[in-house]
């Protein structure tokens, strides 16, 4: 493990007492986290002596598994300065004045259901909710993770742009949530040991190309889409000149497929279509499928008005020779409890599709504990059972490194991920 020096400090956990900035909007963003302050308490008053509703956020320290023998499995045949988890998600209230901004869905009392989403992802990343130190505190946290895995392993975090209008404007009243790219291009340039930036630029803009040639030139990695909350069509030929500045500049596109759950609120979930993506795949872009759509139906368009899972419609792509080169998918939320057993025993069983499979892990999704079940892994044959309970006490520390660790632990018929799944740097520096 790397040593952890006075800047790792996580900062005060949920719940904790902190001192920080305050000012107006420190003050709002203060009003409306603590008012679902009673649906956190009743939450953690659940508690059980084995947590299962709220992240315990403890110190990501490992030294009761140093002996594990599935944490050891997960760095066999691995490098760790070649493991770049290509899936990480920055996020806060927007206390940092860095320009983070959170939808009014998501901060309003009036959408319970956002707004409680919204509070497990904050206790997934275990932040302080102190004013003026929240998105400070998950960007430590998030470091001291990843410094607690062995040296050289990286994030590539994650900006997220405006959701924007048919004529190319952003419309912050229906976005979700926006991440500045200059933001997640600050955090990375902080602490290069850590950290790898992903821009995410919207297509429709009239600055998309130089807005991409600026992401190019400060080291961007890839650009992140999700078209479902951004109103983005792949499949529209107001992308062509997007897509050919991606090809030209080798810069890998990260695109969501299949239903989306983590940004509700504004939807358009056709365009999460995995054959919508044919169009960039015909430009010569090299498309990473996000979660390699693994919920959610869409329409076959080669059989219109009918449909198929997207899972199924992203194999046909996986299928077609002509995109060996060019078509990827991540891993990301394969495990989460509402992905079915079936399709992780199809990516386990498809080795001839392990080189074209990235590893990713949605952080922070994995630090919220009801979505992912290490015993109903198990249960299915996905995992050995011996390996829970060691998989349980690793989330509760460090759920980056469980997500890993649970991967690399995966079985189905003598088959398992290889290490090229996980060794992706590779995949991200070849511009």
């Amino acid at each position: 493990m790397r040593k952890k020096s006075e800047m790792d400090h996580p900062g005060p956990k949920a719940g904790a007492t902190a001192t920080g900035r305050a000012g107006p909007v420190a003050d709002r963003s203060r009003r409306r986290f603590i008012g679902a302050a009673g649906l956190l308490a009743a939450l953690a008053g659940c508690r059980a002596r084995k947590p299962f509703l709220i992240n315990p956020c403890h110190d990501p320290a490992l030294d009761a598994l140093t002996e594990s023998p599935w944490l050891a499995r997960a760095w066999l045949g691995l490098a760790p300065a070649q493991v770049w988890d290509c899936h990480v998600h920055l996020a806060g209230i927007g206390d940092s004045g860095n320009g983070l901004v959170v939808g009014r869905r998501l901060m309003s009392l009036l959408h319970p259901v956002l707004y409680s989403q919204r509070l497990f992802y904050l206790n997934a990343g275990c932040v302080s909710e102190m004013p003026g130190t929240v998105d400070e505190n998950y960007v430590r946290r998030l470091a001291l993770l990843v410094r607690n895995m062995p040296a050289g392993v990286k994030a590539l975090v994650f900006a997220f742009d405006w959701y924007h209008g048919d004529d190319g404007l952003p419309v912050p009243d229906r976005s979700t949530f926006y991440v500045p790219d200059d933001y997640a291009r600050r955090v990375a340039a902080a602490q290069p040991d850590v950290f790898e930036w992903v821009a995410s630029i919207h297509p429709y803009r009239p600055d998309a190309v130089d807005r991409l040639e600026a992401a190019a030139a400060r080291n961007a990695k890839a650009v992140k889409w999700l078209p479902a909350a951004q109103n983005i069509d792949p499949g529209s030929k107001r992308c062509d000149a997007f897509f050919a500045a991606l090809a030209r500049l080798r810069l890998p596109l990260i695109s969501h497929c299949g239903m989306e759950k983590a940004a509700q609120g504004v939807s358009m979930e056709h365009f999460g279509n995995p054959l919508r993506l044919r169009r960039a795949l015909e430009a010569g872009v090299r498309v990473v499928v996000a979660h390699c759509a693994s919920a959610g139906k869409d329409e076959d368009l080669d059989k219109p008005g009918t449909e198929q899972t997207s899972f199924a419609l992203f194999a046909r792509l996986m299928e077609e020779p002509d995109w060996k080169e060019h078509l990827f998918g991540d891993i990301s939320a394969i495990v989460l409890r509402n992905r079915k057993p079936e399709i992780i025993r199809t990516l386990l069983a498809r080795d001839d599709w392990h080189g074209r499979l990235l590893n990713g892990s949605d952080y922070p999704l994995p630090g919220i504990l009801p979505l992912i079940s290490p015993a109903a892994l198990a249960s299915n044959g996905l995992l050995p059972k011996e390996a829970v309970a060691d998989l349980d006490i690793l989330r509760e520390h460090n759920p980056l490194y469980f997500d890993l660790a649970l991967k690399r632990n995966l079985r189905w018929q003598g088959k398992s991920f290889p290490a090229d799944v996980f060794a992706t740097r590779t995949f991200f520096e070849a511009a």
